[in-house]
C-alpha cells in the first residue's frame, strides 16, 4: 500500500485561525451562518455552495474556517474542501504565496477519484459545483449560477450521501469592480495558470502585487438549506444505476438542482443582500479590533499571512531591527511595477523559509505544494476507527423534498435561525 500523506495540520490551522484568519473574519468580513444546525457533525456529506467574489476565493476561506471554529476546531470536525488544481500550480494563486496553504488547511485536489475517496473515507466535503467559472463570472453576472458539474450529483447518489446546499450572499461585493472577458481569460490560463483576469482592477494587480489579493469588507452571509436526495433527483431523470450512467440524464439532473438553488439564492439575496457592507457594523468591528487594526485591513494581510507562516519555521527575532530586516522582502508586495519581479527573484535567491535556494526542483515543488495530488498514489490516512463507526451508525438517507421534480431543494431557513 502507498505511504499515506496528510498535509492538514490542525495545530497550524488553529494558530492561523487565532492569529490571522479569525481576526480578519471577525472584524472585516463579519460572517453570518444561517441554519448551521442543519449540517450533521459527521459525514459523509457534501456541502454544495455557490461561488462568488469575482476575486480571490475569500468566500471559501472564510466559510471553511468559520465552520471549523464553531464546531470546536478538532481534526474530526474539519471539512475537506475540494479545490481546483490551478490553485497549486503557481505561487501567486495561494494567499500571498504561503507554501501549500490550501492543503495545510484541509483542502484536497479536485478530481473525480479524489472526491470519491473522500466520501468513501467518511469525510464532510465542501464543494463548489460551478468550479472556477463561479468565481470568475464577473460582477456583471453576480448571483447567476454557472453550469453545475455533474460529479457531485453522481457521487452523492452512488454513495447515498446527502447534499446540503449552501447559499453565499454578498460574496460578489468583495470586489464589485471586477468584470471578465473570456478570450483573455483563456489566454492567461494557458500561459500563466491564472483562471481569469478581473478587469479593470486586474490590470493594476498585474503591476502591483498587493492588489492581486485585495478585497472589500462585504459582510459574508452563508445560508444552509435542506438536504437534497441525489438518488431521487436522478431517478426522475431515468437513472437507476450509478456505475456509468449516460451523460444526458446527469446533465438534466444537475440543471434541475441548479435551477432550484438559483431560486433559493435569489430569495436569500433579497433577505440578506440589501446592505452588502453594512458600514455601521463594520465601523464597530474595526474599532473593536484594537491593536490588530492594521493586520485586519487588506494592507496588512501580506505581513499577517507570510510572517505567521515563517514564524512557525524559524526562531524568534533577536530584536525589532532583526525582525524587520529578515522580512524586508515583504515590502515588495507594496511596490508597483517592480513588485512581482522582486518577489519572484527573492523566492529564488533566499533559503527556506523565505525561498527555495539550495533545493532541487523536486524538493521545492514538494515544499511549495506545486504538484498534483492523487489520493490513489498518496492516500490520506484512514479516519479513526471510532469516527468510522459513528459515521456508519448515524448515516441516514435524507427524505426527498415534497417539492416539484425539478426542485428537490426545500426552502431554507430565515432570520429566526440566524446565529450571530
Amino acid at each position: 500500500m502507498s505511504p499515506t500523506y496528510e498535509p492538514f495540520d490542525a495545530d497550524y490551522c488553529r494558530s492561523l485561525t487565532r492569529d490571522v484568519i479569525g481576526p480578519i473574519s471577525d472584524h472585516y468580513f463579519r460572517p453570518r451562518i444561517v441554519g448551521e444546525n442543519r449540517i450533521p457533525r459527521e459525514g459523509p456529506l457534501i456541502l454544495a455552495a455557490n461561488h462568488s467574489g469575482t476575486a480571490f476565493p475569500y468566500d471559501a476561506i472564510v466559510l471553511d474556517f468559520a465552520l471549523w471554529r464553531r464546531q470546536g476546531m478538532t481534526p474530526a470536525n474539519k471539512f475537506r474542501s475540494a479545490f481546483e488544481r490551478d490553485l497549486t500550480l503557481v505561487w501567486w494563486m495561494r494567499p500571498f504565496g504561503v507554501e501549500n496553504l490550501w492543503r495545510k488547511g484541509g483542502g484536497v485536489d479536485m478530481t473525480f477519484a479524489n472526491f470519491e475517496s473522500l466520501l468513501e473515507r467518511g469525510d464532510r466535503v465542501i464543494y463548489y459545483p460551478e468550479g472556477v467559472p463561479g468565481i470568475g463570472k464577473g460582477f456583471q453576472n453576480r448571483y447567476k449560477l454557472q453550469r453545475f458539474k455533474t460529479s457531485f450529483l453522481l457521487l452523492a447518489a452512488r454513495h447515498d450521501v446527502p447534499i446540503y446546499p449552501l447559499y453565499v450572499v454578498n460574496g460578489e461585493w468583495v470586489m464589485p469592480l471586477h468584470f471578465t472577458f473570456r478570450p483573455l481569460d483563456r489566454l492567461l490560463g494557458r500561459f500563466f495558470h491564472v483562471p481569469f483576469l478581473p478587469l479593470p482592477l486586474g490590470i493594476l494587480a498585474a503591476l502591483w502585487p498587493w492588489l492581486w489579493f485585495v478585497a472589500l469588507p462585504a459582510q459574508l452571509t452563508f445560508v444552509v438549506g435542506n438536504p437534497i436526495d441525489a438518488r431521487a433527483v436522478l431517478r426522475e431523470q431515468g437513472v437507476t444505476t450509478y456505475g456509468r450512467p449516460d451523460r444526458a440524464p446527469l446533465e438534466r439532473g444537475a440543471r434541475a438542482v441548479r435551477k432550484a438553488m438559483q431560486s433559493e439564492l435569489d430569495r436569500h439575496v433579497r433577505t440578506y443582500g440589501k446592505r452588502p457592507y453594512d458600514w455601521r457594523t463594520l465601523w464597530r468591528a474595526l474599532r473593536a479590533s484594537g491593536r490588530r487594526f492594521f493586520r485586519v485591513l487588506p494592507t496588512g494581510w501580506p505581513l499577517a499571512f507570510v510572517r505567521f507562516d515563517r514564524d512557525r519555521q524559524r526562531p524568534p527575532a533577536r530584536n525589532r531591527l532583526h525582525a524587520f530586516v529578515r522580512d524586508l522582502d515583504l515590502v515588495f508586495f507594496y511596490l508597483p511595477l517592480v513588485g512581482w519581479p522582486l518577489l519572484t527573484l527573492s523566492r529564488r535567491l533566499r533559503r527556506p523559509p523565505y525561498g527555495y535556494a539550495g533545493l532541487t526542483r523536486a524538493e521545492a515543488g514538494e515544499r511549495e505544494g506545486a504538484f498534483a495530488w492523487n489520493l490513489a498514489e498518496r492516500p490520506l490516512p484512514p479516519r479513526a476507527r471510532g469516527e468510522r463507526a459513528r459515521d456508519r451508525a448515524r448515516r441516514t438517507v435524507p427524505e426527498a423534498a415534497p417539492a416539484a421534480a425539478s426542485a428537490r431543494v426545500q426552502r431554507s431557513p430565515t432570520d429566526h435561525d440566524l446565529r450571530p
